[in-house]
Formats: structure tokens, sequence, C-alpha cells
């Protein structure tokens, strides 16, 4: 393919995407292909020959379309928002056309720099303490500053290994004939039982014990659980090293106490990270601010706008207060990676707080959505999500077949049929086999739940009237009447 071909190509494949983005309404939300589907619609070797453009073109739809579950569906209510807009979309294909690996300075300078400026940008409007912050303050040295990871997950991990190796130095300075496993044998971690999965896999990673704490009725985790395990675990001869705290949990958007875990996690020595991938988009918004107060004893705090900012899958924001703590756990430097301005320490090389080498342009996306929306404009989106969801959960109020398990949060409804709990899984299980809805389950407690969330961004109130009609009527035929 030439230039001349991939120009003419290009514009036909912006509008594949247009028209998928256009007509998606027409299509079932959940894929019902069964597992293997696709080896059978393939040759099984790759072509010798190229073969023409048109035929691949076909295949998306054939072969491709039937296996995709449609996230951008307005009646896709599952999980968390995907971020979508064809400003982030435009961004990616210019960085696409740019393959430029940015894990130094030097290899493209826009890519680290524009990075810092973007993320102190987002920082500023999350009204982020400016320890945060990669902007010198009064003319000192910046200690703080943002990074983009792929995910929450790996912002988890890389904030983990930072404390594992600075509680480890620790132990080391108190005790020097200790060796490195066996203060890391000491070390113990922290999240509530509403934590996400991947913090398990992290403590697994890091070779690090992991303990979940109770959380409290409202499924918040709150100071007194903490200090009692904290507590514990330094009598059983433990060292607490690291406290990962969740505003927003996946399965009902609880947010943990951090003005009760904070003064604690001071007190004890232990590093507190917040993750809130999917609700710290709303702390945009100057009334769910208060939502993220505590912040200030935090030593990391992530969210994703690839969630619910408007931006394309990956694209993970992580402040930090010291850096350095990363840097120092992270560094390795070969001579084929230094060059002159990395010597004088002068610029930061984003490759010391990640843990992949290579790292794509994710910031231009990024870039491209806060000038083309504005503050403004992705507040404007984020409320009206909001208001969505109200008003799915005031349809929900107005039947007496269903039950709140948890108040509505932000846009996400948890509920469930009065019943027992293999009742909601088959509910559940009617609902998708529709073909007409994609939503989830999850337990809080002792009870299944059922899971709705706005995630798409077409999703508009005619599309809540059509999934309260199908939650309705399905609800009524899985109990009988």
């Amino acid at each position: 393919m030439d230039v001349d071909e991939f120009r003419r190509r290009g514009k036909e494949m912006v509008d594949i995407v247009a028209d998928y983005y256009s007509t998606i309404r027409e299509r079932r939300v959940l894929s019902d292909v069964q597992p293997g589907y696709l080896r059978p619609l393939l040759p099984s070797e790759a072509p010798n020959e190229p073969e023409k453009w048109e035929d691949v073109v076909k295949d998306i739809e054939r072969v491709i379309m039937p296996g995709i579950t449609h996230w951008l569906h307005p009646q896709f209510v599952a999980y968390y928002p995907s971020g979508f807009s064809f400003p982030s979309f435009l961004a990616d294909m210019l960085c696409n056309g740019m393959p430029n690996i940015g894990f130094s300075w030097i290899a493209s300078p826009a890519i680290t720099e524009l990075e810092t400026v973007v993320l102190d940008w987002l920082g500023k409007a999350l009204k982020l303490p400016s320890e945060f912050l990669a902007e010198a303050e009064n003319g000192k040295s910046p200690q703080g500053g943002g990074v983009i990871q792929g995910t929450a997950s790996e912002a988890t991990l890389v904030a983990m290994l930072a404390a594992r190796h600075e509680a480890v130095k620790k132990l080391q300075s108190e005790i020097p004939e200790l060796k490195d496993h066996e203060a890391q044998g000491k070390l113990i971690a922290y999240g509530s039982d509403q934590a996400h999965s991947s913090y398990d896999k992290a403590a697994i990673i890091a070779g690090v014990k992991f303990r979940r704490l109770p959380s409290d009725k409202d499924f918040s985790l709150r100071g007194a659980a903490l200090e009692i395990a904290i507590r514990e675990d330094v009598e059983a001869g433990l060292h607490p090293f690291y406290l990962l705290t969740t505003l927003g949990t996946t399965s009902s958007c609880a947010f943990d106490n951090l003005l009760e875990l904070g003064p604690i996690c001071q007190k004890f020595g232990l590093w507190m990270h917040i993750d809130a991938a999917y609700a710290g988009n709303a702390f945009i918004c100057p009334e769910y601010r208060p939502l993220l107060n505590g912040v200030e004893y935090a030593e990391s705090f992530n969210f994703n706008p690839h969630k619910w900012m408007l931006t394309s899958f990956d694209c993970s924001c992580m402040w930090l207060k010291r850096r350095a703590a990363v840097i120092s756990a992270f560094t390795v430097d070969p001579a084929y990676l230094r060059y002159a301005e990395s010597d004088s320490g002068a610029v930061l090389d984003y490759r010391h707080l990640q843990i992949p080498l290579g790292r794509r342009f994710r910031s231009l996306k990024l870039w491209f959505v806060l000038r083309l929306y504005g503050i403004s404009g992705i507040q404007k989106y984020i409320r009206k999500h909001i208001e969505l969801a109200k008003k799915f959960e005031t349809l929900i109020r107005s039947s007496d077949l269903f039950e709140f398990p948890v108040k509505p949060m932000l846009s996400l409804v948890c509920f469930r049929l009065k019943g027992s709990n293999d009742l909601n899984k088959k509910y559940l299980q009617a609902l998708n086999d529709s073909g007409k809805i994609y939503m989830i389950g999850t337990e809080l407690g002792d009870q299944y739940v059922l899971r709705m969330s706005i995630v798409s961004v077409q999703t508009t109130e005619f599309d809540v009237d059509v999934i309260w009609d199908i939650v309705k009527s399905i609800a009524k035929n899985t109990i009988g009447k």
C-alpha cells in the first residue's frame, strides 16, 4: 500500500467507523457466538500472496462483527463507561501515524513534555494538592507529577512496588543483616473486601502478603478496621507498608473513608494509594470534588479518562507526590538509553515511572479531548450520564417488583428483584438472552445484585425508557406475573 492508496483507504476506514457509529442501534448488543466460532471462518494458514483490500474489508462484517459485543450501543449498560469520542479517535490515528516509542525525552521530546503539561492541566482541573503537580512552584524543584499508565491495575502495581522498595530499605536500615527476600516476606498490604481483583494480582506480582479488610454496611473501608489490622499484624511480626483505597468500587461504587484512613497511614508509615478508576472522572465537576477530600494524605492517586472522559483506551492517569520514590525503585539505565540531557538531570524519562520500557503517545488524545471539549464540555457529558442514571432509578422505584441493596451512585444503579439470588441470576440471564441489552451482576454481602451503568456516549433519555421497558417486561416474565 503506497501513500496514494493509503490516503484513499484511510478515508474509507473513517467512513466504516462513522457508519458503524451511526447504525449501531440496529445491532444486537451482546455477541451470541459460541467459543471457537472464528477459526472455521478463516483459512488454516496465513495467505502466501497479498489479498485485495476489498476482500479484507468484507471480512470485517463476516468474521469480526459477529464476535463483537457493542460497548457503544446505547443499551450496553454493563461494567463501566468505555471512553470514546471522535477527537480521541483522530488523535489515535495521528499517534499511529507517528510510530514513536516515547520511553525517553530524547526519543521524542514532545511525547514527554506534552504528557507532563496535560497531566498538570488535568490535576489542576481536579484541584489536586500542588504536591502532585510537576509545575515548579515559587522557584522550587517539583517533587511530584503525573504519568499516564495503561490501566488502573498498572498504577496499583507501580505504587505497590515503589512502596515495597521503600519498606524493604527501611527494614534493612533497622536490621542490616536482613536479606531482601527476608524483608519482603515481612511486608503486608491492605485493601477492603470490596477492592478490585487486580489488587490481589498486584500483591502476587510484588511477592507480598495482601489482607482484605471488612467494609462497613455501606461497603466503605473505615479507619477502625485498618488500625485493628495494623496492630494485629505488627504484633505478629509483620510490617504493614501499603494501603490500597478505592473511590468508586467496582461492585457498587462505594467510597473508602480517606479522612479516617489517611491519618492512620501517616501514623504507621503506610503508603496510601487511591484508585478512583471510574469515579475519579466525576471529580472534575465541583459538586463531586468533595468525594476526593483526603487525597492530601495519599502518596499516589489514579483514575481512568478512558472510562468516562471521552478518551479511548488506554489512558490511565496517575499522580505521585514523590516521583523520586518510583524512579528509585524502577531505574535501570543501560548505556544505549543514556544521552546528554538525562545526565544533566534536566529532563524526565517516563520509562522510570512504569513497568514496560516502551510507551505510546497517549497524552495526544487527552490533549485533543481537553481542547475540543473543554472542561465545561466534559462536565456536561458526565452530568448527563448521572441524570440518565437518576431517571432509571426513578423508574425502578416506581415498581414494587424491585429493591435497592445500596444507594445508587453517580451513573451506576444497583438493583434486584425482590426474591432469591437464584431468581435474580435467572432474571439477568433472561435480560442478556434477549439481545436487546447487556448487563452484569455482582455480589454485595449475601445478595446477588444487578448493575445498570450508563456507558455509551450515545445513550439518551429515549434509551433509558427502552431499557426500562425491557427490564420491566422480562422481570414480569421471570416471576410469572
